[in-house]
């Protein structure tokens, strides 16, 4: 829709308009005034930086951020020396919310000389009642803040920062909106992230993401499926579809609809070649999914499947709704149905309370499974979450321990399970320059491992067959195949 907006044709005169998205093609109207007004007294367009610090998520969000700015007439820069900045926060972590302060704080010294300079911050961690306070209180010079649940409301909150001289905070508690067809600038032509959802159910104890994301909603099938047809025929190629826990999907629509007939729908898509998603709990992946990946052509043979602990009772103190031999049984049938299949997954070690005897649980797993990787974390308490309130916190020397083994198990099954493709042919969807040598493209294979091998910017975008020649832990090089 926005790119069929004619905004010299918006009436500026009359009310903003009640209804979404119209309402917030006004406000980037009105901001186009104001930037029209920067060109004319400093005799060049006003320079942005957006910060995506989270989630595939936030990385959506950040792209729809861009979009807004580039259409009101902003020039995206990487720089955070520039006329507006705008960090996307993630509060996963403690230490992420001290990443913002001390950013802030930086800022504070570049503001002081470009008085003009706007400082925006939004995303998970201005959720927090506790840090919009602390800000408003210790870090004056910054501009606007919002959240989550109306990053719609963009252009309209930009417009009213223009026109104040004081901070603008404006953070939902909740919603059940979905604004559609606001603008995007998505980082690849090739490739699109797609969100099917937001928020989470789920309230694993340890984690903040429900009380800031706040509870599920779902899109419309139709609204997902235009959304990707429109990409398509803009070139994209690939789509990873999002959502805290995609396999809940569909719950609480009219009309329920589950997520393995909504990737079916998907598939009909004609032009899209590759299809990802993430992130999948395990509590809520069906056989019906199961049978669906199995017999797709588009599905990558790559699932995220966080285990976060491989000890029952762990399991239990997490809130996460599945045991060991539950974990277990459902990676024995995805590896039956799925049989080239590469998963990954998450774990927490140090979690409060875990005895060595949990931990060997989880390194159980670890073997059983034979994860192609996994990201492996040290348990950070994150105030809020009930995970923060219990007793037997683990000492640090104890978690380190744990987590070393645990790394270097996690590694080298992954070399083991790499060599395994090592000299065969496989299709890889090329990204980029490599970074290193330009003599390289960079892609990834269907189950999300990279490759690097001889190209050039021709094939950007391009699903190219390649020889994987050499296996180099985590990564391969190739050549193409003739």
């Amino acid at each position: 829709m926005y790119q069929e907006i004619n905004f010299e044709k918006i009436d500026l005169h009359k009310k903003p308009p009640t209804e979404e998205p119209a309402r917030q093609y006004y406000f980037m109207a009105k901001c186009r005034q104001w930037v029209d007004a920067f060109e004319q007294k400093k005799g060049r367009l006003p320079g942005a930086c957006v910060v995506n610090m989270g989630c595939q998520m936030n990385a959506k969000d950040s792209e729809k951020l861009k979009g807004i700015l580039e259409t009101v007439g902003f020039v995206l820069q990487d720089s955070e020396d520039t006329d507006f900045v705008i960090y996307n926060t993630c509060t996963v972590r403690e230490n992420a919310n001290n990443k913002v302060y001390g950013r802030l704080g930086t800022l504070q010294s570049i503001k002081k000389k470009n008085p003009d300079m706007m400082i925006a911050l939004c995303g998970c961690m201005m959720q927090e009642p506790e840090v919009v306070a602390k800000i408003k209180q210790s870090y004056r010079h910054v501009d606007l803040i919002f959240g989550t649940h109306n990053l719609f409301k963009f252009a309209e909150l930009l417009a009213q920062c223009f026109a104040s001289k004081q901070m603008v905070i404006d953070v939902w508690e909740e919603t059940d909106q979905i604004v559609e067809e606001l603008p995007i600038d998505r980082k690849y032509a090739f490739k699109s992230g797609v969100n099917i959802m937001f928020g989470c159910n789920n309230f694993c104890s340890y984690c903040i993401v429900p009380y800031v994301r706040g509870r599920e909603r779902s899109r419309k099938p139709q609204d997902i499926l235009r959304e990707i047809e429109a990409l398509v025929a803009d070139g994209v190629v690939e789509i990873m579809l999002l959502g805290q826990n995609v396999n809940s999907y569909g719950k609480n629509l009219d009309v329920p609809v589950t997520f393995a007939r909504l990737l079916e729908e998907v598939e009909k898509i004609d032009g899209l070649e590759r299809i990802r998603f993430m992130t999948s709990h395990p509590k809520d992946l069906s056989d019906e999914l199961i049978a669906v990946m199995a017999k797709s052509k588009k599905i990558c043979r790559h699932l995220h499947l966080p285990l976060q602990s491989g000890s029952s009772r762990i399991l239990k103190k997490m809130n996460r709704h599945y045991d060991k031999e539950q974990y277990l049984s459902l990676v024995e049938r995805i590896r039956a149905a799925v049989p080239d299949i590469a998963i990954t997954t998450d774990i927490i070690v140090g979690f409060p309370g875990e005895t060595e005897e949990d931990f060997l649980e989880t390194m159980d797993v670890v073997e059983k499974v034979r994860y192609d990787s996994a990201f492996t974390f040290i348990y950070s308490k994150r105030t809020g979450t009930p995970a923060a309130d219990m007793e037997d916190q683990i000492p640090e020397d104890v978690i380190k321990d744990r987590f070393d083994r645990l790394l270097e198990r996690v590694q080298k099954i992954g070399t083991e399970k790499s060599k395994e493709i090592e000299r065969t042919v496989q299709e890889v969807l090329v990204e980029e320059i490599n970074a290193q040598d330009a003599s390289l493209v960079s892609g990834r294979l269907s189950n999300n491992s990279v490759v690097h091998f001889p190209g050039d910017a021709s094939m950007i975008g391009k699903l190219v067959r390649v020889s994987l020649t050499e296996c180099k832990g985590f990564y391969y090089l190739g050549e193409v195949a003739g």
